[in-house]
């Protein structure tokens, strides 16, 4: 049989977790309050513990600390030389600050953020995509609704269920986060869309959730560009109004020049002037309506913006599906939220290290791989890279009979 070539004195792991800076996260610790009361269980360890079972997409503490348990020898290369109980990591889980895991998260995203930028924005790209933005949430649902005020009932109890809304905005084509903030599933989208963060030549898309002719009529004025999709129920005054059409004489795009008038209160009214495009989608055959208030740009030109939206749908997706997010390791809110900033922060990684390796891997396959190899004596760089081979003598050893009885007691 071959031997390994990848095979390395510490486990893939630790290689991973040296993308954290322990130095930092202990100070971010004691900063803001998360040292007080531990004396061996500080924050790199419960960060790293948590970490691993994120990444192993474990369901329970119980599963948890069972793991770790079985991995006793090769937790001193990641600096875990103690057992952890239960009770232990749901007790740091419950009073440990989730503004610590939120801090550690957003001194990532700012170090890392220049290598997370994908191959299609290294190459030539509209110049609007160095500005654009794109803002919406993803609803977790707890099936509580003592915590987090949810919508809609448990399909089979009838009792109401609980969620936590996940407000994110990310920058186009880097594939993690820039913001996010916590609410209940029941807080309107538009909580999130805010002015006072953005800047001249700045873009915005969205969907129509976020539509408030107020914060609109702000973002115009700052000369902030937004691009979302019309609500049917939305009045308005057409101020002009233009079709265009192909040779067989069917609809390409309609172009309206409207007036939103909002009565605020008896001394205050909005008004606010905007364009609603109309174009035929093939795809989906139907009529979609864009509402912007870019009226120097060509109607292509606004379609592909409201199009990248399609990236945070993607993000959200890729999180649910390689991360365990359906089932919570505490029920007060500072352990879900802890729990929710730690697959945020596996995200990050796992998009870095995919963005770093020769071989070109798609994220599940990447995540599925790093979890089934997390624990073994394998170098990241040149298994990931070239891993066919590895894989043959692995499945070789596991695939070979156990040695055959020699009839000794």
């Amino acid at each position: 049989m071959g031997k390994s070539t990848h095979f390395i004195g510490q486990p893939l792991y630790s290689q991973v977790i040296k993308l954290l800076c322990k130095s930092k996260i202990l100070q971010i610790s004691e900063d803001l309050g998360g040292e007080r009361y531990t004396k061996r269980f500080n924050a790199w360890i419960h960060m790293v513990v948590m970490l691993y079972a994120v990444i192993k997409r474990f369901d329970s503490l119980r599963e948890i600390t069972t793991s770790l348990l079985a991995d006793t020898h090769k937790l001193a290369h990641i600096g875990i030389t103690f057992k952890i109980g239960r009770s232990t990591l749901a007790d740091a889980n419950r009073r440990r600050p989730q503004a610590i895991f939120e801090a550690v998260y957003r001194d990532l995203y700012s170090r890392y953020r220049h290598e997370l930028i994908s191959d299609s924005r290294r190459r030539k790209h509209p110049k609007w995509m160095d500005k654009l933005q794109i803002i919406d949430s993803t609803t977790i649902t707890l099936f509580s609704n003592l915590i987090f005020k949810g919508v809609g009932r448990h399909p089979k109890s009838g009792k109401k269920k609980g969620g936590i809304k996940v407000h994110t905005v990310i920058h186009a084509n880097e594939g993690v986060p820039s913001d996010i903030q916590f609410t209940s599933a029941a807080t309107n989208d538009s909580f999130m869309l805010k002015p006072s963060h953005l800047g001249k030549g700045d873009i915005i898309a969205m969907d129509r959730a976020y539509i408030d002719y107020g914060k609109f009529e702000e973002l115009t004025q700052k000369g902030v560009i937004y691009v979302t999709k019309m609500k049917k129920s939305l009045n308005y005054t057409t101020t002009s109004d233009t079709m265009y059409q192909n040779p067989d004489g069917l609809m390409e795009v309609r172009i309206q020049d409207v007036l939103f008038t909002k009565k605020i209160s008896k001394e205050q009214t909005i008004i606010h002037n905007a364009r609603i495009i109309t174009y035929a989608d093939i795809k989906k055959r139907k009529l979609i309506s864009l509402f912007t208030n870019y009226k120097d740009s060509d109607p292509d030109e606004i379609i592909a913006i409201y199009r990248q939206r399609w990236e945070i749908e993607l993000l959200f997706k890729q999180i649910k599906q390689n991360f365990p997010l359906k089932y919570f390791y505490g029920e007060n809110p500072n352990a879900i939220k802890i729990q929710i900033w730690v697959t945020l922060i596996a995200n990050l990684l796992l998009m870095v290290m995919q963005r770093r390796l020769k071989r070109k891997w798609s994220f599940s396959g990447l995540a599925t791989m790093v979890r089934i190899v997390l624990m073994y004596y394998l170098n990241l760089h040149t298994f990931f890279n070239q891993p066919d081979a590895d894989l043959k003598i692995m499945l070789a050893e596991a695939s070979e009979a156990p040695p055959e009885d020699d009839g000794k007691d």
